[in-house]
């Protein structure tokens, strides 16, 4: 059998949404059978030697008696996880003649194996088929992944089994079949926002952090519905477009999830307990915070949560990533989340209660409320304090029904604003840049003078103050209005109504 001396495969390598292209060259060369492996290659990467010797074997091909040489290129790049069985093989199936040199020319390869020859799902895949695809080559996967092979509009991408399949298909030159297109999965039901009972501010506040894409926080003692209100923000937010499911999908896939066809807004809530890259992530897998891209991260019991992994909120906040540096390289993370925090006004939760439940001093409230940084509250558009409602307000009609205004109204309403901030700007109200606010945001005399009043009597920050004008445009974009008047300016002056309190 005649024999080549290098043959060259091409794969990705799984590094964060990056997805590098990584060059897997094998050289056949004298001396006494040996298989090695090089560049920098994790211990799951090793053991692929052993795979792929007993899928070769298994499949019915010839397996060399010989030195056998594996570099991965670049030699720098940390490699990791299964995928690097099936371009190994292609190489060794290459490099000794069982396969022909030019089945690898424009073409990507990824799968696991099984010691039967099988190829088994991939993990954290999604990231290297975008890439792949934008590149121009044709990715051969394994049949498991065909979900995930479908997000990916316009790639060739061909699935195989197994081995056996994949060279009879290089041999007699057949198409490996496509992956199916994604199927649109049923909408995730949401709990109907008529259950909360009461509390219409809180609702509407819930419904203005909707429309434009606000941070909230809601303060109020156990049992108000404020855990209720978050678990019924995703029943109002419209839902993805196809650009934003691509990425809630790599995501999903980078954390080592399987993705599903049509994802929906994502909502994450991490325990109290998390610690900073629980939320922040690693180069390797992303954390809550990026999870929680284009959905909402809620973080329940505020004050709880350590106060370094609140403090690692405060940028990504901002600037809509997490830029992660670590010895060697610096890894970016998405991170344009909306969040929906919670927290009781005082360490029993009863303050300000009229039935005085509430044996708090007034320095245990002060030190619990400074679990939570000023800065960080600054950061967050809508304060919210919600109350137990009456007996009125929780009491059904005759006929049982509830009286408050259902999910779908709220929703209906909330897409209507939505679309008019994409027309106007291309971006929702709390994401335009400060030089925007201006341009998108601007008032008449009488609002302009009512934000000023604001401005000086609450102590508002810069920040702040932009924010009020944010929250504006959105109280004026629900109502219909091009222009912001001053009942606009007066309500978003009352969502930040608790930034003395609280700052």
């Amino acid at each position: 059998m005649r024999r080549a001396a290098v043959s060259a495969t091409l794969s990705r390598a799984p590094l964060g949404l990056a997805a590098p292209l990584v060059r897997v060259e094998v050289h056949l060369g004298a001396g006494l059978p040996q298989f090695a492996i090089v560049g920098l290659p994790e211990t799951v990467v090793r053991e692929s030697r052993e795979r792929v010797r007993a899928a070769l074997v298994s499949a019915g091909f010839e397996f060399p008696a010989a030195r056998i040489t594996v570099n991965l290129a670049p030699a720098d790049l940390p490699k990791e996880g299964g995928r690097f069985d099936l371009p190994i093989a292609v190489g060794v199936l290459t490099a000794t003649g069982q396969l022909p040199a030019e089945c690898t020319a424009s073409r990507e390869f990824y799968g696991e194996l099984s010691l039967g020859g099988e190829l088994r799902e991939t993990t954290k895949l999604l990231p290297a088929l975008i890439a792949g695809a934008a590149d121009g080559r044709e990715l051969i996967v394994p049949a498991a992944n065909a979900l995930e092979a479908g997000l990916v509009p316009g790639a060739r991408i061909r699935m195989a089994r197994d081995l056996p399949q994949l060279r009879a298909a290089m041999l007699d030159n057949d198409s490996l079949p496509p992956p199916p297109p994604p199927t649109r999965a049923a909408a995730p039901p949401f709990a109907d926002l008529a259950d909360v009972r009461g509390q219409r501010w809180a609702k509407r506040a819930l419904e203005i952090a909707a429309a434009g894409e606000h941070g909230l926080l809601m303060i109020g003692p156990p049992g108000t519905g404020k855990t209720m209100l978050a678990e019924r923000l995703g029943g109002i937010l419209p839902p993805l477009d196809g650009c934003e499911r691509l990425e809630v999908a790599s995501l999903e896939s980078a954390a080592g999830a399987r993705p599903g066809g049509f994802p929906a807004r994502p909502f994450r809530a991490p325990h109290h307990t998390a610690s900073v890259a629980a939320l922040t992530g690693s180069g390797s897998r992303p954390g809550e915070i990026s999870r929680a891209h284009r959905g909402v991260l809620f973080l329940d019991e505020l004050p709880e949560f350590p106060r370094n992994a609140l403090e690692a909120l405060r940028e990504p906040l901002e600037s809509g990533t997490v830029v992660l540096s670590r010895a060697k390289r610096c890894y970016e993370w998405p991170a344009a989340f909306q969040l929906v925090a919670a927290m009781n006004p005082c360490p029993c939760g009863y303050h300000g209660d009229t039935r005085g439940r509430c044996r708090c001093t007034a320095e245990q409230i002060r030190r619990y409320r400074a679990r939570v940084s000023g800065p960080l509250i600054d950061r967050i558009d809508i304060h919210v304090e919600l109350a137990m409602p009456s007996a009125a307000e929780v009491a059904v009609d005759g006929r049982g029904a509830v009286a408050d205004e259902r999910t779908a109204a709220v929703a209906e309403r909330v897409s209507r604003a939505r679309c008019a901030q994409i027309e106007r700007q291309g971006k929702t109200n709390a994401r335009l840049e400060p030089a925007e606010v201006p341009v998108h945001c601007g008032l008449d005399r009488v609002a302009a003078a009512l934000a000023a009043r604001a401005y000086e009597r609450l102590g508002l920050s810069v920040r702040a103050h932009q924010r009020v004008l944010k929250l504006a445009r959105t109280c004026a974009d629900l109502a219909g209005s091009t222009r912001i008047e001053a009942m606009h300016v007066a309500e978003a002056i009352q969502l930040r109504a608790l930034d003395r309190a609280l700052v």
